[in-house]
C-alpha cells in the first residue's frame, strides 16, 4: 500500500526527488525509508515505476526498454542536480527476490554496503538493459538464484518440495 499511496500522491508527495508523470515510461523517486538524508555517504533513494503490471526482474522485455532507459537516466540527472553526486559514483540495481511485487530500481551511493546490493540478490539496471535488448525474454528464461533466510515462508516451501 505504500507503493499505491505515493503513485497515487496520498502520502509522501513532500518527499518526491522526481516524477516522470507518463503512465507508461513514468516513475516516482523517492528517499528510501533507511537512508535519513543527512548526509551523502549512504544515499539511498528507490524509483518506483507507474505501471501496476510490472512485479518483478522476471517481467520486464524488450518492450519495457523505454521505461527502464528512463529510470536510469532521469534517476541519475535528479540525484545530481538534488544532491550534487553523480551518476558515475552511483550503484543503480534491481532486487531478485523483491522485497514488494511492484518494479522498483534502487540507487545508492557507489560506497555505501547498502542491504541487498551484493551479487546474489542486485541486479544492475544498466546490465538488465544491455541483457533485454539482446534479447526480449532474457529475464523469463534466465535461471536466477537468490538468498533466501532459514525462517523465510518461500524457503521452507523450497524445503518441502525437496529443492533445498
Amino acid at each position: 500500500q505504500w507503493v499505491y499511496n505515493i503513485l497515487e500522491k496520498k502520502a509522501e508527495t513532500d518527499r518526491i526527488v522526481h516524477e516522470n508523470p507518463d503512465p507508461s515510461n513514468g516513475f516516482v523517486l523517492v528517499p528510501d525509508l533507511k537512508w535519513n538524508q543527512n548526509q551523502l555517504d549512504d544515499l539511498y533513494l528507490v524509483a518506483v515505476v507507474h505501471r501496476r503490471e510490472i512485479k518483478s526482474l522476471r517481467d520486464l522485455t524488450a518492450e519495457h526498454l523505454p521505461l527502464l532507459r528512463n529510470v536510469l537516466q532521469e534517476g541519475k540527472e535528479a540525484i545530481a542536480k538534488r544532491f550534487g553526486v553523480p551518476g558515475s559514483q552511483l550503484r543503480i540495481y534491481l532486487h531478485y527476490q523483491p522485497s514488494y511485487y511492484h518494479l522498483h530500481v534502487h540507487f545508492t551511493a557507489l560506497g555505501y554496503d547498502a542491504p541487498g546490493s551484493a551479487v546474489e540478490r542486485a541486479h544492475l539496471l544498466a546490465d538488465v538493459i544491455d541483457n533485454l535488448a539482446l534479447d526480449s525474454t532474457f529475464y523469463q528464461k534466465r535461471a536466477l538464484t537468490f538468498p533466501l533466510r532459514a525462517d523465510e515462508p518461500l524457503f521452507k516451501k523450497f524445503q518441502e518440495a525437496g529443492k533445498v
